[in-house]
């Protein structure tokens, strides 16, 4: 398909407008479907969640989807800024004046780009912090923590995307018309290094992590995972409590590197039995493989998409239409870097299908936690949960199917319940 410069601008200006309303549009019903049910706890939690926590839940969830508006403009805004208005072209002819290498300049831009972006962000991530969470008693950060954070994101960033970038832009450069199929092969790599190190290197740079040290607990765990053939290389208690009140557990890394996380946050408010029944739902992840699957689907999403950039790339039209000047050969760099700043604006409708994936994912954890512990325990814990983290019982359908990776409460908790009486 041959399109000009003046009507791929339009599909962009189209998708973008789209793409922000609708996010505007599900925003608003979620809090309007919020708010109507605030009054009354759903039947099949009053038995252990009140009133006064539910509507707790309920505003924070309004307030934090409230706050989410601002997050949406400003996306609108640095995206038309950087393209259409210019930003780009700015960026490019500023490091030109300094770096006359393409690879060193490419790099330049790339990262000045998204390291704009970022700053620009950071009020709003304040914000989030230190007045919502902080306003429902969620938030134990404190700015110095806050801003400390941001440095080590900023300084592992660089750490390992730095090379990774540069090797992405050399293997475009010189591997011809199938660089994406080389630079494809070292982003595989690149993420299972990762995910390999990840546990061990990086995550101990934002939190401490203790051996579990709970004897009768840690024996208990212990059965459940040699009863469901699970081996890893310890279990871990996470303090997240110096960061917030929400709780969690989740185990990370593969092969040897598998380790087992429990938020110290969860520990404190959930009995052994939950316990073991949150770890059976986690188990349940690993027994069906979905780590494996998602990865395995990111890395041929990818590969579409790499594929799709290595056609854009050539078309004068994709330049153009998003504001950007282009010599005779087309900088790799600024393809690069447009598609990935244009590319969400383009998928942003396929968001329910990954929602509904991984909602089967998270049904089928369920089941195999009531197979392999207790159906009932495990809707205890995730009550609490819901409460403590002030998790709205009652979202938005429609809002819940774009953006909600696990099924709403009610669905959840119905499901479990059948699967207890099976």
């Amino acid at each position: 398909m041959i399109l000009t410069m003046h009507t791929f601008t339009l599909i962009f200006l189209t998708a973008l407008l789209l793409t922000a309303v609708t996010q505007i549009w599900l925003s608003i019903r979620h809090i309007r479907h919020v708010r109507a049910h605030q009054d009354k706890v759903p039947e099949e939690f009053s038995s252990q969640i009140s009133l006064t926590d539910h509507q707790k839940a309920a505003d924070y969830t309004c307030a934090k989807t409230r706050a989410g508006y601002p997050g949406i403009l400003l996306h609108v805004a640095l995206l038309l800024a950087f393209t259409l208005g210019g930003g780009l072209n700015l960026l490019s002819d500023f490091w030109s004046a300094w770096i006359d290498e393409p690879l060193a300049h490419g790099m330049a831009l790339i990262i000045s780009t998204f390291f704009l972006m970022s700053v620009a962000e950071i009020p709003l991530s304040y914000y989030r912090i230190f007045v919502i969470e902080e306003q429902y008693g969620f938030n134990k950060m404190t700015p110095a923590m806050f801003f400390a954070d941001l440095l080590k994101q900023a300084a592992l960033g660089l750490l390992l995307g730095a090379p990774l970038l540069l090797c992405v832009l050399w293997l475009m450069e010189k591997m011809g018309e199938s660089w994406w199929l080389y630079v494809w092969l070292a982003w595989i790599a690149f993420n299972l290094f990762v995910l390999a190190i990840f546990p061990t290197w990086i995550a101990p740079l934002f939190n401490k992590f203790t051996p579990l040290e709970d004897a009768s607990l840690k024996s208990r765990i212990e059965q459940l995972m040699n009863k469901c053939g699970f081996k890893a290389s310890g279990l871990f208690v996470m303090d997240g409590s110096r960061r917030s009140n929400h709780g969690n557990a989740y185990f990370t890394g593969f092969g040897k590197t598998k380790r087992i996380v429990f938020f110290d946050t969860l520990l404190s408010r959930l009995n052994p039995a939950e316990i073991e029944a949150v770890l059976a739902h986690e188990l349940g992840h690993f027994k069906h493989r979905h780590v494996i699957k998602r990865i395995a689907i990111s890395f041929l999403m990818s590969l579409a998409f790499l594929w799709m950039l290595g056609y854009l790339m050539e078309q004068r039209w994709f330049y153009e239409g998003l504001g950007v000047s282009v010599s005779a050969v087309p900088s790799t760099a600024m393809a690069l870097l447009l598609f990935f700043l244009v590319m969400p604006v383009f998928t942003f409708l396929l968001h329910p299908l990954s929602s509904i994936y991984s909602r089967k994912h998270e049904f089928e954890a369920d089941a195999y936690a009531a197979q392999n512990s207790s159906a009932d325990d495990l809707i205890h814990a995730l009550v609490k949960l819901y409460q403590d983290n002030a998790a709205t019982l009652t979202p938005d359908p429609l809002h819940s199917a774009f953006y909600d990776s696990h099924p709403p409460a009610s669905i959840r908790v119905a499901h479990l319940q059948s699967q207890g009486q099976a």
